[in-house]
């Protein structure tokens, strides 16, 4: 015969109510009894209904999710890490991942009504935050847990996970700066989103910090494809005193900062050094190999879902925000500046004809 939660509370000596509440990780509930019931539900063999769970919890135990295909970047290489990390971290816990796609902003919303309504889900992540967050308002007036992977401007009733993008900003400039460049560009991403006004500030800060004055006109933002990558790269290499460097806040925008190399005849890493942010699997295979601050997909998924879950559970969000730092690789594309001012800009006039400096 099935196992009931009579039988596991029988056997411990504790009320039934004390055994659910310790199966569903409540707070009120100490971490010795909560390992205590487990252990003996496990002998048992002892699983709860989720059917019922959900009756009685009001909780149906699912994290959810909601891919805006109409992102630029709806189908990335490391989305399949994400996923993996957002069901591994759910699964530790019992729960699972519901994910559903919208193709616009108000499809978006029409999906999050649906989910919410119908009980899909009990939280939601929100992955990439905007500077002006429709989703965390329609989820703040429905009274429906969130984590953001990101930061919000407005931090009421918000958690969140977020790796460090300025912090990674401002090392590229450091570690440019000790290499011997002092004209260091700027190419942001999309200003949309808070990461971009975040890394921005990251490289002012440390351009200020080395003693280096950055350029208004070696500074774009908005480039969050390589085509856009570039036409802003070449806009910035055909102004007079071009950069020797160029620290860009996604690696697809630094992957067409190499085409534009290309065209003038420049070598990336001796004539124009190249340092990004992300760690797309395309910048391992350029030539050079892309030097860029890599991001774990897989454990910032694992992190989200195990706030969201504490967040579900009645945490207050002030509690459930944390940030890591992302990993530097180092591949090559970034070095000293082998070329003058007037060398540089001698071979880029030339426009990579072959043309002697």
């Amino acid at each position: 015969m099935r196992v009931t939660i009579s039988d596991v509370s029988d056997a411990l000596g504790l009320t039934k109510s004390t055994v659910s509440r310790a199966m569903n990780d409540y707070p009120d509930i100490s971490e010795g009894t909560r390992l205590k019931v487990r252990r003996m539900a496990e002998k048992m063999g002892y699983h709860p209904l989720s059917h019922a769970q959900a009756i009685r919890t009001g909780l149906t135990k699912s994290l959810g999710l909601i891919i805006q295909m109409a992102d630029h970047d709806a189908h990335r290489p490391f989305l399949a890490e994400f996923l993996a990390g957002l069901s591994q971290g759910a699964s530790a816990e019992g729960w699972t991942l519901t994910i559903a796609a919208s193709d616009s902003a108000s499809a978006t919303e029409t999906v999050f009504n649906d989910m919410i309504r119908n009980r899909k889900a009990d939280g939601f992540i929100l992955p990439r935050a905007m500077v002006v967050d429709p989703r965390v308002s329609l989820l703040r007036n429905a009274g429906v847990p969130f984590v953001l992977f990101g930061r919000c401007p407005d931090q009421t009733g918000c958690a969140w996970f977020d790796v460090l993008g300025e912090d990674a900003m401002a090392d590229a400039v450091v570690h440019l700066a000790k290499l011997g460049h002092e004209r260091i560009g700027f190419i942001n991403g999309g200003m949309q989103y808070t990461y971009a006004p975040l890394r921005r500030d990251g490289y002012l800060k440390a351009m200020q910090a080395a003693g280096l004055t950055p350029a208004v006109a070696h500074m774009r933002e908005g480039a969050v494809t390589e085509k856009m990558g570039a036409a802003y790269a070449r806009d910035i290499l055909r102004r007079p005193h071009p950069p020797t460097a160029i620290v860009c806040a996604v690696d697809k925008a630094a992957l067409g900062v190499y085409s534009a190399a290309a065209e003038f005849g420049l070598k990336i890493g001796s004539d124009l050094s190249v340092i990004s942010y992300d760690g797309i699997p395309e910048g391992a295979h350029a030539t050079p190999p892309l030097s860029t601050y890599a991001v774990d997909y897989t454990a910032s998924g694992q992190r989200l879902s195990a706030l969201l879950i504490r967040r579900i559970k009645g945490e207050a969000p002030e509690a459930l925000r944390e940030t890591v730092r992302a990993t530097f690789l180092d591949r090559g594309s970034a070095g000293p500046p082998r070329l003058t001012s007037d060398e540089l800009m001698r071979k880029i006039a030339a426009g990579g004809q072959g043309k002697t400096i």
